[in-house]
């Protein structure tokens, strides 16, 4: 199984137990951003429902954050 190293992560808390968690991570010797979505159990664990990775690519970064800024 493949492992994955999260390099620096930051999360937003929304609705009752949800979150979007933006991450930089590293599998092997290849970065990338993931973007994931979650919750929190009841006893306060972590749970994920689903995210996308892509490559750590400035042009790909920018027109993300213009995509997202015009919508």
């Amino acid at each position: 199984m493949v492992e994955y190293q999260t390099i620096n992560a930051q999360e937003f808390k929304y609705g009752n137990n949800n979150f979007i968690e933006v991450a930089r991570k590293k599998v092997e010797d290849n970065e990338f951003i993931s973007m994931s979505k979650g919750y929190f159990t009841p006893d306060g664990q972590k749970r994920y429902k689903g995210g996308i990775g892509f490559p750590d690519e400035a042009e790909l970064k920018q027109f993300i954050i213009e995509t997202l800024g015009s919508i």
